[in-house]
C-alpha cells in the first residue's frame, strides 16, 4: 500500500525542514550585531566576483542559488586518487554509483560506460554539459542520451557542479533528475607530469594513470593555450576473483514451505550452484526430454566425458532442480559471466582562449577520448536446456570419428542402443569454439568548438555574450566472436573416409555442398577443438554506430533595470542543435548467420532543434532597505520554448524563491516543469527477434507470493491456469490431472533462465515526451559565530509523467499479472505456450517484447544534506570537515498509474546514503580520511521471510585514506581505500565495495 501523504502532499519533508529553519533562526537570531556584520561584509566582496554557475545563465554569486547545488573540486580528486571522473561523481551520494559491475543476476557487467544518475531516476533522466554546453551521446544512438564520463580531462577537470533537481528551462531536454555540468580550467601554465598505479590486497585489480597538462600564455597575456593527455586502464573481474562473488549463490525453491503465511520463505539459498545439465567436457543425456530423467547412466551412475574425451562418471551435485544443483560437475554460474568490466582509456584535451579586444574574447576547446570496455559475457554452450533450436545438444552416433574404443564401449554398455546407431545428446559448454569469448565495446569521441564572448556597458548597466557553434561525433564499435550456425552444423557432422577424419559435407555423394574449407569439431572433452575449426565456425559479430551534434548557441544577459534592491538581471538564449545518429550491424548480424537467425536492419535517423529560452532575477528586497525579517529576499524565472522536429513542441519553466530572514539563514526554494523528448533509438531502433529468456515470471511458483500486490498476482495467474487445463503440465504429462491450484504451486517457468522465448526488441514510434514537475526548498546556515561552516538541507520532490522506460518481457508480465484491471497492449506483449512442447511445460513464456514504453509515472521524494567546515584550531594546522547525505524517502514507478513498484529502501535506493569526509593540512603534509555509508535495506521492496531468505540487508561502511606530501614542484601521494577490506552486505555482491582493500601512489611533478 502506497502512503499517499508522502506520494503527494510531502507534508513530513516540509514539517521537519520547517522545524529546522524555526529553531535555527532563533538560534542564530541571538547572534552578536558584529557577527551579523561581518558576514554582510563577506557576502558583499564575494558578490563582486560574478560568474556563471551551473544552473543559470545569467551571473551572479556562487552561494546565491535557489537550486540545490553541490561541487566535487580538483582536490577533491587529488586526495582521493581518482584516475576517472565517473570516480568524482561517486562522491555525491545523490548519484547512484556506476561500477561496471554484474549484478549476479546472470547479466553481464556492461560496456564500461559509466553515467551519471541522480536519484536513481536513469541515466538518461541527467544531463550532462561540458562548460555549460551540452554534449553528444557517446553511447549507442538506440539507447539514451547519456555522456560516459571517462571521456572527462582530469588534468584540466577544475570542479564538477551538479544541479539535484530539473534544469529544463535553462538547458532543455534531458534535465529531468538534474544536471552534471564538467568546468574545465580556464587558464592553465607550466608542465604538470603525473602518475599513479594501484593494486588489491589480493594482488590483482591493478590500475594505471598516467597523464601530462601543459599550457603556456602568449601574445603578452592576451592569450592562453593548453593540453591535457592521459591514459588509464583499469581491469576485467571474474566472479571467482572475489570470495563473496564466488560462492554461486542462488535461490531456489523451498519443499518445506507450507504457504504464503508460515513464516517459512518460499525459496532457500543454494551456495556453489552450478548448471547441472552440462558442463565444459560434456553431459551425456539418452534422450532430450525430460532430460531430468534421461541422464546416460552405467550401473546407476550418470557419465559425462573428461578433458581428454574419455567416458567418467558425472556427479550432478545435489539439491537437483531445474537447472540448478549444489556442487557436483555441473558448469559454475559464476562462471557464466564477468564480475567487473575491464576499462581502457587514452584523452587527448586542448582549451585555448585569446582576448580579440579587451572586451572580446575567442574560445576553443578540442576533445578526443578513445576508450575501450572488455566484459566476460555469456559464452557458446549447446545445451540439452535448449534442445530444438540452434543452441540445442550436440547429437552423435557411435559412427563419430572422435570416439574412443573405450567410449564406445562404456557408452553402448550404458545404453545398448547406441552400440546400434541410436543417438545420444551431448550437453556441453564451449569454451574453445571462438577465438575467445569476450566481448569488447570502442568508442572515438571527437568534439571541436568555436566561441566568441564578450562583454560591454551601455549608460550604467552591464551587458555580456557569447556565441558558440561545436561539431561532435562520436564513432562505437561492438564486437565478440559467434558462431556461424550453418558452418557449425557443417563441422559437427564428422566422418571417417580415406582413413582421415572430415567434414560430412566434403565425404557424401554429393558434391554441390563440399566446402573444402571445412574442418570438423571434436566436441568430446574441454579443448579439443582445432584452431581450423575455430577458424570455419567463427564469425565476427557486432555493430557500429555513429552519433552526431552540430550545436548552435548564442546567449545574451546583464542588468535589465535597477529597482532599490539593486539591478534585475536577465539572460535569453538561443539554441539550434541537429542530432543525427546511425547503428550498422556487422554483415554476419545482418544476414543472421548466428543465434536466432535474425537479420538485423541497418537504421539512420535524425532530428533538429530549435529552442528559446529566458530568465530574470530579480532583486526585491535587500538589506539597506531595512525591512524586519528580511535581510534578501529575491525571484527567479526561466522559461524555454522547444520546437523539436520529430517530438513537437513543449515549454517548460522555472520559478526560484531566496530569502534571507537574518544574517546566516538563508531559505531556497524552487518549482519547475522540465521534460525529456524519446531518443531516436526509442522512437526508431529496427525491429529483431531473438532467442532469449524472458526474466522472471510472475506466476513462477517461486514469484507467485511476490511483486507489488501479490493477491492480485496469484488471482490473476490462477485465472489463467484454469482457462488453460494443459499450463503447468510437463513434457511428459506431469502435474496432468491436477487442480488450476495445483498445477500453479508445481509451475517452474524454464524461460527464466534459458533462452526458450523469441523476443522482439526495437523502438515505439508512439512515444510521447516525458514531463515532470519538480519542486524544492530547503535552508542554508551560515552562522557567524562558528566562522568557516555550511549547512544546506534541501527537500526534492520530482513527479514525471508520461515516463520513457525500457521495458522487458518481465517487466510486460509483472505488470499484466500485478494490476486488478489488465491492460490488454500490456498482456498482449507476451504469449504463453499452449500445451507442452516436449521440452518446456505449458504456460511457459515463448513470446515477449522489449521496447520503450511511456510508462505512466515516475515519483521521487527525498532530502539531501551538505556540511562543510574549514578551522584552523591555533597552529595544529586546518582542518576540513564535509558531510554528503541522502535520504530517499519514495522511489516509485508505475505503468498503469494505479499499482507502484516502490524501489526506494531497497539495494537500488536505500534509504539514507551517507559520505564523511575529513581532511587535516599542515605544513607540507596534507591527510584525508572518507567513510561510505548505506543504511540497512530491503533486498526488494516487497521482500519478506515469506518470500526472500535474506529480505533484509545489512548496512555497509567503508573507510579510506589517503595522504600528500607537497614539496612544491614535486607531489608524492598514497592512499589505501576500504582499509578494514569491508565487502559488499550479504548476500549481495554489488551494495558495497566488492574490490576489497586497494592500495595506491602517485606522484606529480611541477615545472
Amino acid at each position: 500500500m502506497i502512503d499517499k501523504s508522502r506520494v503527494h502532499g510531502g507534508k513530513a519533508g516540509f514539517a521537519a525542514l520547517m522545524a529546522t529553519t524555526a529553531a535555527t533562526a532563533l538560534v542564530f537570531g541571538a547572534a552578536p550585531a558584529m557577527a551579523q556584520e561581518s558576514v554582510a561584509d563577506a557576502a558583499t566582496m564575494q558578490s563582486s566576483e560574478d560568474i556563471v554557475v551551473t544552473g543559470s545563465r545569467i551571473r551572479r554569486d556562487r552561494a546565491d542559488e535557489s537550486t540545490p547545488l553541490l561541487r566535487v573540486d580538483e582536490q577533491v580528486i587529488s586526495d582521493r586518487g581518482y584516475i576517472s571522473a565517473s570516480e568524482a561523481l561517486n562522491q555525491l551520494t545523490s548519484n547512484s554509483q556506476a561500477l561496471n559491475q554484474a549484478d549476479n543476476s546472470g547479466e553481464g557487467s556492461g560496456s564500461g560506460q559509466q553515467f551519471p544518475n541522480l536519484f536513481g531516476l536513469g541515466a538518461g533522466r541527467t544531463l550532462t554539459l561540458l562548460n555549460g554546453r551540452r554534449m553528444v551521446t557517446t553511447s549507442s544512438g538506440l539507447g539514451d542520451a547519456q555522456v560516459d564520463a571517462n571521456i572527462i580531462p582530469l588534468g584540466l577537470l577544475e570542479r564538477v557542479e551538479v544541479v539535484q533537481g530539473g534544469g529544463a528551462a535553462v538547458y532543455g531536454s534531458d534535465a529531468i533528475a538534474g544536471v552534471v555540468n564538467y568546468v574545465l580550467k580556464d587558464d592553465f601554465e607550466g608542465i604538470e607530469l603525473d602518475a599513479q598505479n594501484g593494486i588489491s590486497s589480493r594482488g590483482d585489480y591493478h590500475t594505471y594513470s598516467l597523464r601530462g597538462t601543459a599550457g603556456m600564455n602568449f601574445g603578452g597575456g592576451r592569450g592562453n593555450i593548453a593540453l591535457d593527455v592521459n591514459y588509464a586502464k583499469t581491469p576485467l573481474l571474474r566472479f571467482a576473483d572475489r570470495p563473496l562473488s564466488a560462492l554461486g549463490r542462488l535461490t531456489v525453491s523451498n519443499p518445506n514451505d507450507g504457504g504464503p503465511n508460515d513464516g517459512i520463505p518460499s525459496v532457500v539459498e543454494q551456495l556453489d550452484t552450478h548448471f547441472w545439465p552440462f558442463n565444459g567436457n560434456g553431459v551425456i543425456f539418452n534422450t532430450p526430454a525430460p532430460f531430468t530423467r534421461f541422464l546416460t547412466q552405467s550401473n546407476g551412475t550418470a557419465l559425462q566425458f573428461d578433458p581428454s574425451g574419455n567416458v567418467v562418471p558425472f556427479d550432478p551435485g545435489s539439491n537437483v532442480g531445474i537447472p540448478f544443483a549444489s556442487g557436483g560437475d555441473g558448469f559454475p554460474y559464476r562462471d557464466l559471466v564477468g564480475l567487473r568490466t575491464g576499462v581502457e582509456r587514452f584523452t587527448a584535451n586542448l582549451i585555448g582562449h585569446y582576448d580579440l579586444t579587451d572586451e572580446i574574447t575567442l574560445r576553443t576547446e578540442m576533445l578526443y577520448a578513445h576508450t575501450e570496455g572488455t566484459e566476460l559475457p555469456q559464452g557458446q554452450s549447446r545445451t540439452i536446456l535448449n534442445y530444438g533450436s540452434y543452441a540445442g545438444p550436440v547429437i552423435f552416433t557411435t559412427a563419430n570419428p572422435y570416439l574412443t574404443d573405450e567410449a564406445r564401449a562404456t557408452l553402448a554398455a550404458a545404453n545398448p542402443g547406441f552400440a546400434f546407431g541410436a543417438p545420444l545428446f551431448l550437453s556441453k559448454y564451449f569454451y574453445d569454439l571462438t577465438p575467445d569469448n569476450t566481448q569488447g565495446y570502442k568508442n572515438d569521441t571527437y568534439r571541436a568548438l568555436l566561441g566568441l564572448d564578450g562583454e560591454f556597458s551601455a549608460g550604467d548597466r552591464d551587458f555580456y555574450w557569447s556565441v558558440s557553434g561545436s561539431y561532435a561525433r562520436v564513432e562505437g564499435k561492438e564486437r565478440r566472436w559467434d558462431v556461424d550456425n550453418a558452418k557449425y552444423n557443417n563441422a559437427i557432422n564428422a566422418v571417417l573416409s580415406g582413413g582421415q577424419i572430415v567434414c560430412g559435407i566434403n565425404a557424401d555423394a554429393d558434391l554441390t555442398n563440399d566446402d573444402p574449407s571445412c574442418a570438423p569439431i571434436n566436441p568430446f572433452g574441454n579443448g579439443n577443438v582445432s584452431a581450423a575449426a575455430q577458424d570455419y565456425v567463427s564469425v565476427r559479430a557486432g555493430l557500429d554506430y555513429t552519433n552526431e551534434q552540430v550545436d548552435l548557441l548564442a546567449t545574451f544577459g546583464g542588468d535589465l533595470f535597477y529597482l532599490p534592491a539593486g539591478a534585475a538581471k536577465f539572460s535569453v538564449a538561443y539554441e539550434h542543435r541537429d542530432e543525427q545518429v546511425s547503428y550498422t550491424p556487422l554483415a554476419a548480424n545482418q544476414q543472421g548467420l548466428f543465434g536466432g537467425g535474425t537479420m538485423e536492419v541497418a537504421q539512420s535517423a535524425g532530428y533538429n532543434t530549435d529552442e528559446l529560452s529566458g530568465e530574470l532575477l530579480i532583486p526585491i528586497v535587500d538589506r539597506a532597505m531595512n525591512v524586519p525579517g528580511i535581510q534578501l529576499l529575491e525571484l527567479t524565472a526561466a522559461g524555454r520554448y522547444v520546437d523539436n522536429s520529430i517530438a513537437g513542441k513543449e515549454q517548460v519553466w522555472d520559478l526560484g524563491l531566496r530569502w534571507q530572514p537574518i544574517d546566516g539563514v538563508t531559505l531556497r526554494g524552487s518549482r519547475s516543469r522540465n521534460f525529456r523528448a524519446p531518443t531516436l533509438g526509442m522512437l526508431f531502433q529496427p525491429a529483431t527477434t531473438t532467442l532469449a529468456s524472458t526474466g522472471r515470471d510472475p506466476c513462477d511458483a517461486d514469484r507467485i507470493t511476490s511483486g507489488v500486490n501479490p493477491q492480485v498476482r496469484y488471482a490473476n495467474c490462477l485465472a489463467v491456469f484454469q482457462a488453460n487445463p494443459d499450463y503447468g503440465v510437463g513434457p511428459d504429462g506431469e502435474n496432468a490431472g491436477l487442480s488450476a491450484e495445483e498445477r500453479l504451486a508445481l509451475f517452474q517457468s524454464p524461460s527464466e533462465n534459458f533462452q526458450r522465448a523469441m523476443v522482439t526488441t526495437g523502438g515505439n514510434p508512439n512515444l510521447r515526451n516525458e514531463v515532470s514537475d519538480t519542486l524544492t526548498y530547503g535552508i542554508v546556515l551560515q552562522p557567524a559565530f562558528v566562522p568557516g561552516l555550511t549547512i544546506s538541507a534541501d527537500r526534492i520532490e520530482i513527479d514525471l509523467e508520461d515516463g520513457l522506460s525500457p521495458f522487458t518481457t518481465e517487466d510486460f508480465a509483472a505488470t499484466c499479472f500485478d494490476n486488478a484491471d489488465q491492460d490488454p497492449a500490456v498482456c498482449g506483449a507476451f504469449e504463453r505456450l499452449a500445451a507442452s512442447d516436449g521440452l518446456n511445460p505449458g504456460g511457459t513464456i515463448v513470446t515477449g517484447t522489449t521496447t520503450t514504453f511511456n510508462a505512466g509515472v515516475v515519483k521521487y521524494r527525498g532530502e539531501v544534506y551538505a556540511l562543510d567546515y574549514t578551522f584552523m584550531p591555533g597552529d595544529l594546522g586546518t582542518f576540513h570537515v564535509g558531510v554528503n547525505a541522502t535520504h530517499n524517502s519514495l522511489l516509485t514507478t508505475s505503468v498503469t498509474g494505479e499499482t507502484f513498484t516502490r524501489t526506494d529502501n531497497t539495494i537500488a535506493k536505500p534509504t539514507w546514503e551517507g559520505r564523511f569526509n575529513l581532511d587535516w593540512t599542515r605544513g607540507k603534509v596534507r591527510v584525508s580520511y572518507q567513510a561510505y555509508y548505506l543504511d540497512e535495506t530491503k533486498a526488494r521492496f516487497d521482500a519478506t521471510i515469506e518470500n526472500n531468505p535474506n529480505p533484509i540487508i545489512d548496512s555497509n561502511l567503508t573507510h579510506s585514506i589517503s595522504t600528500q606530501f607537497d614539496a612544491g614542484s614535486f607531489i608524492l601521494r598514497a592512499g589505501v581505500d576500504n582499509f578494514t577490506d569491508e565487502g559488499p552486505s550479504y548476500p549481495q555482491i554489488a551494495y558495497g565495495d566488492i574490490l576489497g582493500r586497494r592500495f595506491w601512489i602517485g606522484a606529480k611533478v611541477t615545472m
